[in-house]
């Protein structure tokens, strides 16, 4: 195989199983919560659990990948999240089901950081942020497919056989990596086997990691603030829960068709700063016009197509700075600092909900965390231009 965009359709089919996985504990919930006698904070832990390695493994995930083989150690991930979907399923208490989410965690972050490297491998000379603009997009499909389907086979069989489902998606995505992928071809192999061996920073990337992981972070922490809080905002004002939460996926369905057009429009018109920066403007000044907003379908609509300009510009920015031969540890940073501020920002949301009593004050917290955006963009760039 030396089709780029077969490599990407493999890439994208294994991510999705990520997306998959982190939602089915959500879309199974009350059953779980039954018949494993959780309490909701318990129900609240087990999904927080699976990002929560990102911060810890994130780093180490990197310098794996890059000394040991980007396909190799996907391979090792996606087994990871194989057995911790299936000691999920086999749980019969919070403890064994937290280890499982835990392990398929793990598996997940170590995945995440190296699609994103692999990605960048096939694409580096041209429309690399197409590319990632449609890698990215796997995310919110694993969630859809999740929430539409899982709800039913866990009504219909159980819970469990819904969290095994998890497994055999990603066991799916094990196998088109293990037998179909294949590495794109390198002109220097000698050289570059023996650049793979550094795997240590200098202090230039280290501060491109970290800020390009900054911009990533905030982008992504506001939108999930969004989706987490829009539906209590909504309630607050008189819809319905299932009516509120149908409303909010809305923004999530339509990022599948803006996404990917986003990142086309950045590698067509070549502009990645104005579509960044404007992109991101644009898209705190809906999120601060949502509380205000007479219609809210509109709103969350709006949402989804503004958020759509910035995602595969901004995952483009670290591949095209730091060499190949580094890119996996870098991107190990730069993921560390995302899952940091991917924490730190619903954590800081929820305080305000508290703080204010205001169903609204989340999602302004959010309009205000898009635009930071801008201001990790903006070290990127000073940073890139330092010597």
């Amino acid at each position: 195989m030396a089709n780029r965009w077969v490599a990407l359709a493999i890439v994208f089919v294994t991510r999705t199983s990520m997306g998959f996985q982190f939602q089915s504990v959500a879309a199974v919930a009350p059953l779980m919560v039954a018949e494993l006698q959780l309490t909701w904070v318990q129900l609240g832990s087990l999904i927080g659990l699976y990002m929560l390695p990102g911060a810890v493994f994130a780093l180490p995930g990197g310098v794996l990948g890059q000394r040991f083989g980007d396909r190799r150690m996907v391979v090792v991930s996606l087994a990871l999240m194989v057995a911790g979907g299936l000691v999920t399923a086999a749980a019969y208490g919070f403890i064994v089901a937290a280890a499982g989410r835990l392990l398929s965690g793990v598996g997940a972050v170590l995945m995440n950081i190296l699609l994103a490297k692999m990605v960048a491998d096939w694409f580096a000379e041209r429309e690399l942020s197409t590319a990632m603009g449609v890698m990215l997009t796997s995310w919110p499909v694993g969630l859809g497919i999740a929430a539409a389907t899982l709800g039913a086979l866990a009504t219909h069989a159980s819970w469990r056989t819904a969290i095994v489902a998890t497994a055999l998606v990603a066991a799916l995505g094990l196998v088109l990596i293990a037998f179909a992928y294949r590495n794109p071809p390198r002109p220097a192999s000698g050289t570059a086997s023996a650049a793979e061996r550094r795997v240590r920073l200098p202090a230039r990337e280290i501060a491109l990691a970290t800020s390009g992981g900054f911009a990533w972070g905030c982008f992504n922490a506001s939108l999930v603030a969004i989706i987490a809080f829009g539906p209590g905002l909504l309630t607050a004002h008189g819809t319905s829960l299932g009516d509120a939460g149908f409303i909010v996926s809305l923004a999530i369905w339509l990022t599948m068709l803006s996404v990917p057009l986003g990142g086309l429009l950045s590698d067509r018109l070549g502009r990645p700063n104005l579509l960044i920066v404007a992109g991101s403007l644009v898209a705190a000044l809906v999120t601060m016009l949502i509380p205000a907003f007479p219609h809210p379908v509109v709103a969350f609509c709006l949402v989804g197509l503004a958020i759509g300009a910035p995602p595969g510009a901004l995952m483009a920015l670290l591949p095209k700075v730091v060499p190949s031969e580094r890119l996996a540890t870098a991107l190990g940073a730069y993921y560390t600092t995302y899952y940091v501020v991917m924490a730190g920002v619903q954590l800081a949301a929820g305080g305000v909900r508290d703080l204010f009593g205001s169903p609204a004050a989340p999602i302004y917290l959010a309009a205000l965390v898009m635009a930071a955006t801008i201001l990790g963009f903006g070290l990127f760039r000073i940073v890139e231009r330092s010597r």
